[in-house]
């Protein structure tokens, strides 16, 4: 494995990886030659792939024109374009688009826009939003506020005030049935009694991720709860926040993943797979009638030195074009039903998966000690980190995280990039077949079962 020998990076911990030499399609090489199947597209971000040609081309041409012009003293034509094109996708009436570098920097913009609406409108009393447990909107402190996580935010909570939670609607793990509208009422009614108890003239927002991401993995709401919770919101004048960062983009089968419960929200967010990986690039959208009361009260007292970027624009704007004339959506849908189907045929073969979850490419599995009742794994066998290492290894490239509240449970998240083919699927599965039972023949000696 070639790596420097000393480095002056750090991130989150002292593991190191090698050193990258190139991607290409779903693939990445390291200097040494060895590749790697990006089977979590980075961290679902690379939609389309690794070095698409015509994105590469377009950006090559705007660098030719400007690769920077402030907000304040320049419109951009990509900037614009991409605006409207955006608008174009997202649902009625949601015209109006803030560019940022990433999800953070859009969940912040997002609650900072609703904030200053209830000011223009009377209502200064909300200030509170809703979110939750388990959930992942961010880094910074605002977005760390709404996220329940706590291995993330524990150690910031004196500097700033974290914001009301409800549980997530995790069915598989009450037992209920996820088709069930009746289940889906019995979540979202959670979100009307916290309302109530906070005081409903006291709440801003609630903030959801319609297809849950790195916290919950995968998670897709049960029947009926995306729609009761428009009507919640809608009901008690809270603002519907959608954290489109990691389900937007196309990877569920449509470009924003609350188009498969034909519901809008007030403000939305994307970022992620929105330029795919190719330059740093977020976007809120927000109904006209917001932006408008904002503008109206002397302005949006907020903004980032980057917003608006035409390079990044430009890339965004190729991006998408991508996606439509490769038709990426459609094959987001046809081949991740294959890989799910894959996934579902390995939790047949293995006792310690205990849940297969997602929609189009954005697909995870859940190891657990006891499928019965699906009691989580001994949190020291540290299972999020092990079966990433093995199939590291072996050339594969998955995502995890710990699904219960952060500390126990371990989920993996399969997500290649929209272009993978049924040829991926096949080299993906396989690998996570060898490495599910190199995991468990090593972990066999160290009491593999629930904890």
């Amino acid at each position: 494995m070639t790596t420097p020998a000393k480095s002056h990076l750090f991130y989150q911990s002292r593991l190191r990886r090698p050193m990258l030499d190139q991607a290409r399609g779903v693939y990445m090489w390291d200097l040494d030659g060895k590749r790697y199947l990006d089977g979590s597209s980075g961290a679902m971000v690379c939609n389309i792939g690794h070095s698409n040609e015509r994105v590469l081309e377009a950006m090559r041409r705007q660098m030719e024109k400007s690769t920077f012009g402030y907000r304040l003293h320049f419109e951009t034509e990509p900037a614009e374009r991409l605006a409207a094109r955006t608008a174009a996708l997202a649902p009625a009436g949601m015209d109006k688009v803030f560019f940022v570098s990433g999800g953070s920097e859009a969940v912040e913009s997002a609650i900072k826009l609703a904030r200053q609406n209830a000011i223009a409108i009377g209502e200064a009393q909300r200030w509170k939003v809703i979110s939750r447990q388990p959930s992942y909107h961010g880094s910074t402190l605002g977005a760390l506020a709404l996220t329940g996580y706590a291995p993330l935010s524990a150690a910031f909570d004196p500097m700033m005030r974290p914001m009301p939670k409800i549980p997530a609607p995790r069915a598989y793990l009450d037992h209920l049935d996820p088709d069930d509208e009746a289940t889906g009422h019995h979540y979202a009614d959670m979100l009307e009694q916290r309302i109530r108890d906070e005081g409903p003239e006291t709440v801003l927002a609630f903030i959801v991720e319609p297809v849950g991401g790195a916290s919950t993995g995968a998670l897709v709401p049960p029947a009926g709860y995306m729609q009761r919770i428009r009507e919640i919101c809608t009901k008690y004048g809270v603002l519907l926040i959608h954290d489109e960062v990691m389900s937007g983009g196309g990877r569920t089968g449509k470009f924003f993943a609350a188009e498969h419960w034909n519901v809008a929200p007030d403000i939305l967010v994307i970022s992620k797979g929105f330029a795919a990986g190719y330059v740093p690039l977020g976007a809120m959208v927000a109904s006209n009638e917001i932006v408008e009361n904002v503008l109206d009260a002397g302005g949006f007292l907020h903004g980032y030195t980057y917003a608006g970027n035409p390079l990044a624009c430009a890339a965004g704007l190729a991006v998408l074009e991508e996606i439509e004339r490769e038709h990426l959506m459609e094959n987001a849908t046809s081949v991740g039903g294959e890989l799910k189907a894959g996934l579902q045929d390995l939790m047949e073969r293995h006792e310690i998966i205990g849940d297969v979850r997602g929609i189009g490419l954005f697909l995870a599995f859940e190891l657990v000690g006891d499928r019965k009742t699906l009691a989580p794994l001994q949190r020291e066998l540290n299972a999020y980190t092990a079966l990433v290492d093995i199939a590291y290894d072996k050339g594969l490239i998955i995502y995890s995280r710990r699904t219960r509240g952060g500390y126990d449970g371990d989920h993996f998240l399969v997500c290649p990039p929209m272009i993978a083919t049924s040829t991926h699927v096949g080299e993906i599965l396989e690998t996570l077949e060898a490495s599910l039972g190199e995991f468990v023949e090593t972990t066999a000696g160290r009491r593999l079962k629930a904890g």
